[in-house]
């Protein structure tokens, strides 16, 4: 299975985590915790983080997370989202939990996340999703 330096030096390997500042914070047991900083140019045009950076931080949450069990040779199935409030802050962050795993393929939640600079969170989006061994 991967340890945390691996999990890292995957999501280093995307261009597209690299372009929007990803880190990995937390991977193990079942869970995974991606986060971002917000900047200006991930929002919308009412001064919102943009849904599509919501997206990919569930997304690759969710499928951290099921990695954290099933190894890295995964890709994302599929997943929904849910917006449950305008995310502002200067943090986002996703964590994730597998909710059940089986021998090819891991459903998890995930909840997101903005962190104002008080270090106050609140729950913008929720998101469920599974991640499948690559055949």
């Amino acid at each position: 299975m991967l340890d945390i330096a691996a999990a890292r030096a995957g999501l280093a390997s995307q261009p597209f985590s690299r372009l929007l500042g990803a880190r990995l914070t937390e991977f193990g047991d079942g869970a995974a915790t991606l986060e971002l900083d917000v900047r200006e140019e991930l929002q919308q045009q009412n001064g919102f983080l943009h849904g599509g950076v919501l997206a990919y931080a569930a997304d690759n949450a969710l499928t951290f997370a099921a990695g954290s069990v099933l190894g890295p040779a995964l890709l994302t199935a599929g997943f929904t989202i849910d917006y449950l409030r305008p995310a502002v802050g200067a943090t986002l962050r996703a964590h994730a939990v597998v909710v059940r795993a089986g021998r090819s393929g891991a459903t998890c939640r995930c909840d997101l996340y903005t962190v104002d600079g008080r270090g106050e969170s609140t729950l913008c989006a929720a998101a469920q999703g599974s991640a499948r061994l690559r055949s």
